[in-house]
């Protein structure tokens, strides 16, 4: 029934065998009448008015259904038509793919011409789908083309077929490349053959160079990080150096007085009073108040330490959230294969000068001055490259000057445009979560700003002091400002161009959207601003440099302070993220060399504290330790009688006498010079040992100290906190104080405490802090040792025979346990023989102290157990497939147990202890591409030669000290970084 005459499906039932029914041009409204035919097996009803699909339920014969060019909205009704092999629903409204899930036997799907944004996990289902077409809709994003790899039969996709209009994203960079590689089985796309071997080899070729570069810039953020933690560290010891230099004199003294006080007090008499007198009343009351003085001297000079050691931290942690968020970028530039770039700009930049002239402009020092700000930090701009966005914003722009409809727009649109501000909302979401996703897929839509209880407009301002979230709240509903000014924190600002347009003022009491001011494209609030002078400070080329330039001058605020809504988020492009800290009026700064009045004031005080009386005199330095001078520093007769024993600051480096003191109970060894503690080992009475201020560096030789319950190791030379807590664990079984601040140790991000804690369980304070039970608790689950067993291989294997079509740095095993779940359950019994299907092996960050029980994954491809407590490389012998290896993370010092895997291409093991690249290893290693051990111990290039087929090379931040080992690679002429 072809174009008029048939305005309604009547009369069908007088046809109950009828296979093919087509029906076109008519002004049907709705599909009925079909009851009757169950055998139909071919539905056409096209160029009709039909709204929604209906009245289909009995026709489960139905193979192919055409209804295209109506006005369906939704897709629905169609659950029921499992045998439906071809559906076309091009040339309608529909917005949203479902629907579909139950059409398991469907081959051919045409969607074209819709107003479809998103594929999603829509098709997944569909595994036997052989033909797409999604040409003429508006799918703009990369990460919606990657749902199309799940559907590995597909042969033939359309996204700007000839007839159709095409997809935004069509129109972005290496869109041919990214749809080939995601999607290897097609034969045509938009109409053109794609079976060319060449085709794909280019494709596939193109790819595997931007995932090499990318991984290169990964890296090389990481070393970026790497030496700006370095400088920090550097810039931390040089601030520290003078408070410990006075720490240590005023403990010198202290520890003197102390040993002194309590010698005199078991009547041992104190070094002017040899008789063995009892010391006068007024001469401990003078020691007393000089100790008091002392002490109060040093708890200044710690508060000092810990402001330092807390701006470190801070700085460590902006740092580190740089790093992250760049890595974040460079994942962003990786996925949408260059059409998100960030381009990190410098004062050589006319566009830098350009937008650190604009927030000059927009900064008033006195709408800060409650809180004590002088200033701002740029610590970066970034400027954005999103093609999509401004595809979408100037597209926006044009049709809205060509449009018939009001409010029209002048051909001089351009006095409209405007930089305006943006800030993350921390209280509603994660502030690098937002700013990743504005500078990703733009700004949410008004009506997602109204279901978070937020005016229905995007909401920015041209000014610094009115970005907080208390200044962007007030104006919802009309309400006035707050009376007292928000705290201010450092963050991040988004620069946005926004096309204002017609623009009113806000009303008060009337609520801010769009279907309160008609025609209209944003509205605006005024804010009152005062008069003054502002400093804006900017870095040099890395976000740690100081400050470097003051710029003084008057805050034009001739331009009042502005909130502004623009109700279509199309409308406004973020193009600039600055990352800012604000600067405080600070009192005083500890930096060596510092001549400011008030250190100068400590340090007077300091010497009036040693200048007290009784005056400290030099004690005799004893030139080896034998029985008679023992004897001489007890005081004592009898070695065996010998229970506390002080031998603070007697130049000692050996305890080689001492053993013979089984009665020894409180030993002072304080201010000398000893590097270990082998010597008080098996001293069976031993209690009490003062070790502070010493160089020791190891507890290695530390032996049958069974009743130690205080140990003081201050100001010492320990990095390994782990190995060396093993030894009081095994070998001081019974302590319960233990001081080992000021330390410099090494524990690759892991809280030192908690590594304490977790091994030695007795502790009743640590580092002059009690230690409470919930502490303990979370200290020893943490320290808990993990065993690979079955529940782990279950809940942490995949048995995927490839690695994914996915733009991604992670590493297979990584990408596969993110991407799927487990094909087995935790509650049902894995089938027999199930571990010769496992592929990968994700076992990142369980605890592991080695591998084991791996013999029966003989087909295991892909494995990653980074993040571990691993000593060896062991227990893969039987895992001969392996092509790749990550360990980053362990305490590895060796490359000895990966020499039977000849497959393996590539291996990670940065962050380890190696203390070489073992080439007689690398030689059993035939296949390695990918080679990075970067933050290692490792002093020379040699034996890397032997490796012939390695293409990716990465050392940063070893103990490399010539640029003559880069010959070593000369061998090779494979390497490319």
């Amino acid at each position: 029934m072809f174009f008029s005459g048939f305005p309604r499906m009547v009369g069908l039932s007088l046809f109950p065998r009828l296979t093919r029914l087509t029906l076109v041009g008519q002004s049907i409204t709705q599909i009925q009448g079909l009851e009757n035919c169950p055998s139909l097996r071919e539905l056409w009803v096209v160029e009709c008015q039909i709204e929604e699909i209906s009245g289909l339920e009995k026709c489960l014969q139905l193979l192919k259904l055409f209804l295209y060019d109506n006005n369906i909205s939704k897709i629905s009704s169609l659950e029921l038509l499992t045998n439906l092999q071809v559906l076309w629903l091009n040339n309608n409204i529909i917005s949203e793919i479902e629907g579909l899930s139950m059409l398991g036997n469907l081959r051919e799907l045409n969607l074209a011409d819709n107003l479809i944004e998103s594929i999603g996990n829509s098709l997944d289902q569909n595994t036997n789908l052989q033909k797409l077409n999604l040409s003429g809709n508006k799918i703009s994003s990369f990460k919606e083309l990657t749902h199309l790899t799940r559907l590995s039969k597909l042969r033939e996709l359309g996204l700007k077929d000839p007839q159709s209009r095409p997809n935004p994203v069509c129109m972005l960079c290496n869109y041919f490349t990214h749809i080939l590689y995601h999607v290897p089985t097609l034969q045509r796309l938009d109409s053109y053959d794609v079976t060319s071997k060449a085709i794909k080899e280019s494709a596939e070729s193109t790819v595997t160079k931007k995932m090499m570069y990318y991984n290169m810039r990964l890296h090389s953020a990481q070393r970026q990080f790497d030496n700006t933690e370095a400088k920090l560290q550097q810039q931390k010891k040089k601030q520290m150096q003078r408070p410990e230099e006075r720490i240590r004199t005023l403990s010198y003294t202290l520890k003197h007085f102390e040993c002194e006080l309590a010698e005199s007090r078991k009547g041992v008499g104190h070094p002017k009073d040899q008789n063995m007198e009892p010391v006068e009343a007024g001469y401990e009351k003078r020691v007393q108040h000089k100790l008091t003085t002392i002490r109060q001297r040093i708890q200044t000079w710690e508060q000092r330490i810990e402001e330092v050691e807390a701006c470190f931290r801070r700085n460590i942690t902006q740092a580190l959230d740089r790093k992250e968020l760049m890595v974040q970028f460079l994942v962003m530039e990786l996925e949408t294969v260059g059409n998100i770039r960030f381009e990190e700009g410098n004062t050589s930049d006319a566009w830098f000068s350009s937008c650190y002239d604009l927030l000059l402009s927009r900064f008033c020092a006195l709408d800060h001055k409650p809180h004590n700000i002088t200033g701002i930090k740029i610590n970066r701009i970034i400027r954005v490259h999103n093609r999509v966005l401004r595809l979408r914003f100037e597209d926006k722009l044009h049709s809205m000057l060509t449009s018939e409809e009001p409010p029209f727009i002048s051909p001089n649109y351009k006095r409209f445009l405007d930089y305006l501000f943006y800030a993350p909302d921390p209280e509603r979401s994660s502030e690098g979560s937002e700013v990743l996703c504005i500078l990703e897929n733009g700004f949410k839509s008004a009506e997602s700003y109204k279901d978070l209880d937020m005016d229905g407009a995007v909401p920015l301002t041209n000014s610094v002091s009115v970005y907080h979230q208390p200044w962007k709240h007030a104006t919802k509903h009309g309400t006035k400002r707050p009376a007292e000014p928000p705290p201010l924190t450092p963050g991040q600002l988004i620069v946005s161009k926004v096309f204002l347009g017609h623009s009113v003022p806000a009303r008060d009491g009337v609520p801010v959207s769009s279907e309160f001011y008609p025609r209209t494209h944003s509205v605006y609030r005024k804010i009152s601003t005062k008069q003054n002078t502002f400093t804006i400070h900017q870095s040099q080329s890395t976000p740690d440099a100081a400050c470097s330039s003051d710029l003084q001058g008057s805050c034009d605020c001739s331009q009042k302070q502005t909130m502004w809504f623009v109700f279509d988020h199309e409308l406004v492009l973020p193009e600039y993220l600055i990352d800012f800290d604000f600067i405080r009026q600070v009192l005083h700064t500890v930096s060596p060399g510092d001549a400011s009045p008030l250190l100068c004031d400590n340090e007077a005080l300091d010497r009036e504290a040693l200048a007290l009386e009784p005056i400290l005199e030099p004690r005799p330095k004893l030139l080896s330790l034998d029985e008679k001078s023992i004897l001489t520093a007890a005081q004592a007769n009898v070695l065996s009688q010998i229970t506390v024993l002080n031998l603070h600051d007697s130049g000692l480096t050996k305890l080689k006498e001492i053993s013979c003191l089984t009665a020894l109970r409180h030993l002072t060894i304080s201010f000398n010079e000893f590097t270990h503690l082998d010597d008080i080992s098996h001293l069976p009475s031993l209690e009490c040992v003062d070790a502070s201020f010493n160089q020791i560096v190891t507890l290695g030789g530390l032996r049958g100290l069974g009743r130690l319950t205080q140990l003081d190791l201050r100001w010492n030379q320990l990095t390994h906190a782990r190995d060396d807590m093993a030894v009081l664990q095994k070998h001081a079984p019974s302590l319960l104080r233990l001081d080992t601040r000021q330390n410099p140790w090494t524990t690759q991000g892991e809280c030192v405490r908690m590594v304490v804690l977790g091994r030695l369980r007795t502790l009743t304070h640590f580092d002059g802090v009690l230690v409470t039970e919930e502490e303990a608790a979370d200290a020893e689950q943490m320290a808990t040792v993990s065993k690979i067993n079955e529940a782990s291989l279950v809940a942490h294997s995949r048995v995927d025979s490839d690695r994914p079509r996915c733009l991604s740095l992670l590493t297979t095993a990584q990408l596969l346990t993110h991407l799927w779940p487990s094909p087995w359950t935790h509650t049902a019994e894995p089938e027999p023989g199930w571990t010769n299907k496992i592929t990968a092996l994700n076992l990142d960050g369980q605890r592991l102290a080695r591998i084991a029980n791996l013999d029966k994954l003989v087909n295991l491809r892909w494995a990653s157990f980074n993040n571990n407590e691993l000593s060896h490389i062991e227990g893969l012998e039987h895992c001969p497939l392996l092509e790749e290896l990550s360990l980053n993370h362990n305490n590895i010092s060796s490359l000895d147990g990966v020499c039977k895997l000849q497959r393996l291409t590539r291996l990670s093991v940065n962050s380890n202890q190696l203390q070489c690249l073992d080439g007689s290893v690398l030689d059993h290693l035939p296949n390695l591409h990918f080679l990075s051990a970067e933050r290692n111990l490792i002093p020379s290039l040699h034996g890397v030669q032997r490796s012939r087929s390695l293409f990716e090379l990465y050392v940063g931040n070893n103990n490399i000290s010539t640029s003559r080992d880069i010959y070593h690679l000369k061998v090779s002429s494979s390497y490319v970084c």
